[in-house]
This record gives structure tokens, sequence and C-alpha cells, in this order.
């Protein structure tokens, strides 16, 4: 490897020399048979998505037709994965993934070129920002070395001491210094008189002419201009000073050197003029002076834009004005290199006020001019869901543009339901026009549907149908891989790209007048609570890049000490299950953990990865003492995935109420309840906040000392992350889930929490599993079509059953937020409410004050363990049979005084029954009216 020249000006001299001799020999190669080491083996042209692929082979095949291209290298062409972007390192990895399938061990052997394609226009606008950076870094000194020069240039004296040949670190001259420090022209007149050469390069490239114009000096420009400085010297980037001067926006620099005889047409390594930097940047008044002296509207870039591309694209109306009104001759309809013209790049970015302009004009644009693509304008603002752009279009050029396909047979109406389109007003604007059916099918025969199903988009698909498209229609695409080829229903579309849950919706949809919850009625229904859409065997394999690249980001982001060994941890007994894997106790640098170790190799509805992944990323980053602690993960190998965090004794207060059948006072069930409360209120007020999504009392956990915290944090989304891959439908378990959630896909917010909390709260001051007697999907059903509730009895306190009411509205405005909550708990409030004329509660305890030493404030004196509280729940469990015992001796008494049995049955108040028989409080003890109390509660009783 030869040893880069120490001159800057040097190297960019061979550099250039270097790249003409390239090119010149790549010509000569042009259309003619390669021999081996001549040239690369294989080319790989690298597209974002398939779309972009099969315009590339369509163009990469015309090259070689017309013998622009070597013959003998094979020319590949490859479309990224699905999903987030990790930038060219992970392309190029899927890249070589690709190749090494195609050519296996033959690879090590060939010479690959690998171009990543759509990435020119991009290295654009950063070579640019690399530009500036490199010019503020040049103006950049030292304070030692400011001040030295400051002095140096402070007065005559000081300046005839310098020293002529001194240079910076940067390879700064006195030229460049003194344009640096504001010297004067007698200064730079001097400095040249004594042989200082105008002509240097700092290593940075740029000459004491290009500062000067960067820094908008006209007095310093112009003495260096008389000195001797070539005008037309390229620096870094191939940058003239007039480069650097538009790109800076300065109209008097510009000026200067223009009326100097700089070339106002000269192009710099991206083949832009200084007019295609003042358009791109929108310096309106330097585009008016470089075309005052004769600028190029219609000089190409390297990609063939122009500068009415650029103008257009930025969305800078007044440049665009100003390059095709007053005389200027920019061809509205000029085509780049992918065949836009301007229009289009208004209308992909969304510059409604720039669009109207061309359309509305005497400028003849096509408004329905095709890329290499098929695209129209109005394609391109469809895909990008630029919505006023779409109806400036159709409102200005009509609607003949709405049934127009690209090359992959697809209309707007189709457009929008692809990748970026996921705006359902559009759709509705688009089907309003009248100008084609719902169920309009493409040269292919494939639908608007069947786009939405092929990626993904849910409640497109969801309004599609209720709207009244056939799922029935079928596409004839013999490229495709499943099902028949001539019978590809949306449903084989979504099973194809692993869409689950839109090939569950497909296959159990009825029209919007049939019983909304009788699908979810039927016997062998779902009965764990969860949605579960019939797995595809691409289900997971279509993210299997995408779950990589989650992983890859996870392990570097993810602080040290949260990595974990598998060798680190120890498993003891099975503490839970699920369709991820197990929950084990066990133990973790010597502390007894709780390890949540997922399954290798399971093909669930869900992805296991994107769910560990964002579990993990969550709980990292979680500190509060309502929410489990969370102690590392370990990441290195996907078929040994595992979760560790503090192992909570107690268990959820799913099991206590319901599987042990323990008794909870009202001062524990406060404290449940505020626990929650405080862990949700945190988590909704982070910077980032976190919606849970799957609140339920299998996921509120019990310590040792009667406080609750929060764990299960699988299916929680960041909020300021919200799109419809991230918040889907129906996550978690459907007894607790909120009616938004259930019926509107995504269109839901921290209020759902608010209502799951709700219900976990009814739960727990009654002891009882919400609508216990239906199917966790037909209670769900209920309570978002029907507006059901669970019944409020007698022995849930008014302030909690205000609570209530006021948490489980149906539309999620009116629900409370849960830092409003803790004034309610007030234990002595409540326990007045429920002890007239005895104290008892929901589950049928009673709370003796003397019972009960845990208090409200998490880690105050006097916090008992378990074995505490299970002697409180046992205390209580004696006292209610006490009640009982004195209640039956009570009204044996009575009876036998003379009052009959209907008397007695007046005198008690009972719990209320449902239609479906289902009572409210079933296990509480029934209270008696005053007639019966006149020998005091059941507490003096004894």
């Amino acid at each position: 490897c030869a040893k880069p020249a120490s001159d800057p000006e040097e190297y960019a001299t061979k550099l250039r020399a270097a790249t003409r001799e390239k090119l010149k020999k790549f010509n000569s190669l042009r259309g003619r048979q390669v021999q081996p080491g001549e040239f690369w083996d294989v080319v790989v042209l690298t597209a974002v998505d398939g779309d972009q692929r099969g315009a590339y082979e369509l163009q990469m095949a015309e090259k070689v037709k017309r013998k622009e291209l070597p013959r003998g290298p094979h020319y590949k062409i490859f479309s990224d994965p699905p999903g987030c972007k990790i930038g060219n390192g992970g392309s190029t990895l899927y890249a070589l993934q690709q190749l090494s399938d195609a050519y296996g061990e033959a690879l090590s052997s060939l010479r690959v070129l690998l171009i990543h394609a759509d990435e020119w226009k991009k290295k654009v606008g950063e070579s640019y920002a690399v530009i500036i950076e490199r010019l503020d870094d040049d103006l950049q000194l030292k304070d030692s070395e400011l001040a030295d020069l400051r002095l140096a240039f402070s007065s005559d004296e000081a300046f005839q001491k310098v020293n002529l040949s001194y240079r910076t670190e940067k390879g700064l001259s006195l030229l460049h210094l003194c344009c640096v420090c504001e010297g004067s022209k007698a200064h730079i007149r001097t400095l040249i008189l004594k042989g200082l050469r105008p002509s240097r390069l700092s290593r940075n490239g740029f000459t004491a002419l290009h500062l000067a114009a960067y820094k908008d000096n006209a007095e310093l420009v112009t003495a260096l201009l008389h000195g001797g400085s070539d005008v037309q010297q390229v620096g870094y980037g191939a940058l003239t000073a007039l480069h650097v001067a538009t790109l800076a926006g300065h109209h008097e620099a510009t000026d200067i050197l223009l009326q100097h005889g700089a070339n106002v047409n000269v192009q710099d390594a991206v083949f832009f003029t200084p007019l295609h930097i003042a358009s791109c940047y929108g310096h309106e008044q330097v585009a008016k002076l470089l075309l005052k002296f004769g600028a190029d509207e219609n000089v190409s870039g390297e990609v063939g834009d122009r500068p009415l591309h650029l103008a257009a694209a930025k969305g800078f109306l007044s440049i665009v004005k100003l390059l095709v009104e007053e005389g200027s001759k920019a061809k509205v309809n000029a085509k780049d290199n992918e065949d836009h013209i301007p229009l289009h790049f208004s209308a992909r970015f969304g510059h409604h006020e720039v669009v109207r302009f061309l359309l509305q004009g005497n400028f003849d644009v096509q408004p329905h001019a095709v890329n290499i693509y098929g695209d129209t304008p109005l394609h391109l603002a469809c895909y990008n869901g630029k919505f006023e752009s779409v109806k400036e279009i159709v409102q200005l050029s009509g609607t003949d543009g709405l049934s127009k396909e690209n090359i992959f047979s697809e209309t707007v109406l189709h457009r929008q339901c692809v990748h970026y389109g996921k705006d359902l007003e559009m759709v509705k604007f688009l089907l309003s026009q009248n100008a084609m059916s719902i169920n309009h099918q493409g040269r292919d025969g494939h639908t608007a549907l069947h786009s939405a199903c092929f990626h993904g988009h849910i409640r497109l698909v969801q309004f599609l149908l209720d709207n009244g498209a056939d799922m029935n229609l079928v596409a004839c695409d013999p490229s495709r891989s499943s099902g028949e080829k001539d019978e590809q229903t949306c449903l084989m579309w979504a099973y194809e790209k692993g869409h689950d849950a839109i090939v569950t919706l497909l296959k159990h949809y009825k029209r919007p007048d049939d019983s909304p919850c009788n699908e979810y009625s039927q016997p062998g229904g779902a009965s764990d609570g969860s949605y579960v859409s019939v797995p595809s065997p691409l289900g997971k394999i279509k993210s299997m890049t995408k779950e990589k690249a989650e992983v890859l980001l996870l392990r570097v982001s993810l602080p040290s000490h949260f990595h974990l060994q598998m060798s680190e941890l120890e498993f003891n007994e099975i503490i839970g299950s699920g369709s991820f894997g197990r929950v084990y106790r066990g133990k973790c640098r010597n502390k007894i953990v709780a390890i949540k170790r997922y399954r290798a190799n399971t093909y669930c509805s869900k992805s296991d990865v994107d769910m560990f992944c964002r579990e993990v990323s969550i709980l990292c980053c979680l500190n509060h003492p309502c929410i489990i602690q969370f102690v590392g993960a370990c990441l290195d190998d996907p078929s040994q995935f595992a979760i560790v965090t503090q192992y909570v004794s107690g268990g959820s207060l799913f099991s206590l109420l319901h599987e042990q059948k323990r008794l909870i006072d009202m001062q524990s069930k406060l404290i449940i309840a505020i626990d929650v409360a405080k862990g949700m209120e945190y988590l909704h007020n982070l910077t980032q906040p976190i919606i849970h999504r799957d609140l339920n009392s299998h996921n509120i956990l019990l310590y040792e000392d009667g406080h609750a915290g929060l764990a299960d944090f699988g299916e929680s989304r960041f909020l300021q992350s919200v799109d419809e891959d991230n918040m889907t439908k129906q996550p978690g378990n459907l007894r607790w889930m909120a009616p938004e959630v259930f019926t509107q896909c995504t269109r839901y917010s921290v209020k759902a929490d608010m209502f799951s909390y709700a219900l976990c709260l009814w739960e727990l001051f009654t002891g009882e599993i919400p609508f216990a007697h239906l199917k966790p999907a037909a209670a769900a059903a209920d309570m978002a079509y029907h507006h059901i509730r669970p019944p409020i009895g007698y022995s849930i306190p008014k302030p909690i059953s205000t609570l209530l009411m006021r948490g489980w509205y149906a539309c999620p405005e009116r629900r409370e937020e849960f830092g409003e909550k803790e004034d309610v708990y007030n234990e002595n409030e409540c326990e007045k409410q429920l002890m007239a004329p005895a104290s008892s509660n929901s589950s049928g305890s009673l709370s003796p004050s003397s019972s009960s030493d845990c208090l409200l404030g998490r880690g105050g004196p006097g916090r008992s363990h378990v074995a505490a509280l299970r002697s409180r729940f046992e205390l209580e469990y004696a006292l209610n049979t006490r009640a009982y015992a004195y209640w039956s001796q009570s009204e044996r008494r009575r009876a036998s005084g003379g009052l009959s049995l209907e008397e007695v049955r007046k005198n008690m108040q009972r719990s209320p029954i449902d239609r479906n028989g289902y009572v409210s409080d079933p296990m509480s003890t029934m209270r008696c009216s005053s007639s019966f109390s006149s020998g005091g509660s059941f507490e003096d009783s004894n």
C-alpha cells in the first residue's frame, strides 16, 4: 500500500487522476466479455424493499441489453429484509448471507462489489454536513494559539516578527489564520508579497479563500483575489470558494467571487453547481444572484437531479417560483435517473403548497408522469401518507390518476395500503371519489385488501372488510410461493407473511350487523384469556433478521451489570409457565431470584424474541419499590434467553384470592391498591411513558410485608413509539381488557391501564374473578359492546365504588389518572362506610384494628411478615366463624320468640343477583337490619 501524500493538494491531485483512470478503464469494459481478474466477479446492488428490487432488475436488464455494463460478471440484486433498518452494516451482512447461500465455499475466491442502493442522495446531504463540519473545525483554534495570533495581528511591529513558515496542527498557514482571526487586507497583501502561497490547502482541504468566503469577509475575499488566489481552485469535495459561499448563504461573498470571474456553473464531486446548493438549502437571495450571472437551471447532478428537483423535494416554494418564473428556463417535467419529475418529489415529501403551485400554474406539468417503477406523484403521496398532497393532486388534476397502475399492478388505493400507508382517513377520501371500487383488482388480480394483509396493517384490514371488501377475490401472480398459483386469496398473503392476527381476523370475521360477541361464545373458544391466532410456519421466519438486529441492539444498549451468563444461574423448582416457556425459582450471584426462561424454537403467534427484547429494554429502565426489581438477562444464545428478577415469595394476587382463597382485611387491601396505583403512576409519568397493557391479578405480586409489586412487562410498550406494529390489537388477558383495546386495534392510551386497574380493584375488594361465569373473550365482548360491568355490592366501601365507576368508563378520556388515586384510599373512611352495623369486607372477613399492624407507607416501622399476615388471616377466619355462630343462635332465639320466617327474611339484606344468577358478593357475611343489631355489633358480642 502506497504511503499517502503528505501534502493535501498533492493527494487531491492524485485522487482525481486515479478516479479518471478508473473511469477510463471501466468505459473500455462496457459491453465486452471481461477476462478473469479484469473486473469484479459478482456485482451486488441492495434495494430497500421488494418494489425497488423489481425496478432495479428491470433497469439492470436494460443496461446489459444496451451494453452499458461489462459482460461476464454476475449481477445480483438483494432487497433488505422487512422491518427496522439497521444501516448499511446490517444490509451488508444480509447480502453476504444471500451470497453465501448462492455460492457456498466458492464465495471466498470471488471478487465481490457491493453497492448500497438509495444511499447516494442521502450521502449527498451527509457530505455537505461533513464539509461544514470540516470548515468549522478549521475555524476552531486552541486558546493558546488564539491568544498568540491576536497579539501578532494586533500591531505592525508584532506582525513583522511572525514566523512565515508557521503552521498549526491542522495545517493552517498564516494566510488561513489571518482569515480566522479577523486580520486585515494589509496583512493578506504583506503575507503574499513575502511568498506565502494562497493556493495552500489545510489538512481539512481548504484554502484561505474558502475560509474567507465561509466567514463572509468581503474585505479579505477581495484582498486574496487581488493577491493572486485562484477563484476556480477546488478543495475538499471538489468545492470552489463559490460553492462554499453559496453553502453558507453569504450573498456578498458570492457577489464578489462572481464579479471576479468565478464559474457560475462549476460542479463539485457530486456534480452539484452552486445553484443546486442554493436550491437545496433554501438560499433565495443567493439563488437570484446566481441566476443573474447566468446559472444554468437545467444542469444535472450525479443522479440526474436538477435544482428544481431539489427545491421541490425540500419544499422551498420561493425558489421553485424563482426557477420557473420571471424568464427562467427550468424544465418542470425534467426527469432524474429514476424518471422522477419535480412534482414526484414535492408529492412524496408532502409539500402541498409546491404541488398546488406547479399544478395551478401554466407550466404544462404532467400530473400523471410515471417513474421507472410506474409510480405517479399520486402513488408516492399515498405511499408516504401525505394526505394534503393527495387532496391537492386529485382536486387539481382530476380522478384519472386514481385508476393508473404501476409496474406492480398497484393503483393509488393499493399503494396507500402498503408499507407506510396507514391513514384510514386517506383511504376514506380515495374511496369517496367514486373512481374505483373497493374491490378493484390490479392486472395480477390483487386488491387493496391483499396489500393490507400482505403488509400486516390490521386496522386497514378491519376497515376494508367493514366497508365491503371481498376477502374471496384471488390474485394470480405466479411468482408468489404460497398455495395454488392461480388462487391466492388475501388470507394466503397474510399467512405467507406470517401475520397471524390478520389470518385469525379473516377466518372469524363477521359483518358489523352480526352479533359482535357470537364468535367468542362458541364452545371450545379460547379459555386462557389470551388472543391466540393460528400460527403460520413463516410467522417466525418473516422477522428473523429484524429480531437478530433487535438482539444486537439490546446487547449494545443494556448496561454491562445486567448481562448474565447461563452458568451464573441455578435452577430450582418451577413456579410458573406460559407460551413463552417457564418461570423457575433459583439463585443468581448468591441471591434468590425468579428466572423466566424462554422456550427454544417455539412457533407462537407473537414473536418470542420481540417480547423478550422489549421486556428487557423496559425492565432495565425501571426503578421503583412497587415494580419488580430487574436483576439481569441472558442474551448470548437465542435458545437460552432468560430474564432474571427478584423472587417474590408471596405469589400473585390471583393465587392468593382464588387458589389459596385467603381472606384479606381492609387495610391490606388498601395497601395493595395503593401500591399498584403508585407503580402504574410511575410507569405513566416516565420521560418515555410506558403502558403496561396486561394489568391483571396474575401480574400483581405480593411481598412478605403485604405490599404489592407489578410484574410481567412482555406486553408493555413505550407510549412514544406508538405505531401499528407496536400497539397490537388485544394484547394480554381478555378478561381484564379495556373496551378500546378489544375493539379499536391500536387506538388506545394509558387510560386502558386504568380500566384494567378498576377490574383488579373490584376483584381485590370482592374476592371474585370478574365475570367468572363467562369465558374471557365473551367477558371482554360484553364489556366492550354491551357496556356490562361487574356488579358493585354493599361490601365495597363507597369511596372505592366511586373510584371503580370512574375507572371503567366506556370513554377513556373520562377515566381518572393514577395520580388522583391516593387520597381516595382513606382507611378510616372506608371502614366507616363498611362497619354499619357489622365490619365485614367483601370476602366475609372482619377487620378489627388490633389485628392490623401493616403501614401504608412502604418501608416504615412495624412491617409484619408473611407469617404475621397469615396469622391475621386465620384470626379473621376465627372471628367470622364466631360471628356466624352468634348470628345463628340469635336467629333461633328470635325465631322462637314469635318472629316468622318471612319477617326474618324481610329484615335481612341480601346481595343482588343479576340475570345470569351472578351474585355480586356470594362470600360476604349477610348484614342484618337494625332490629337484629340492637344487642351490638358482632365484634362486641362475646
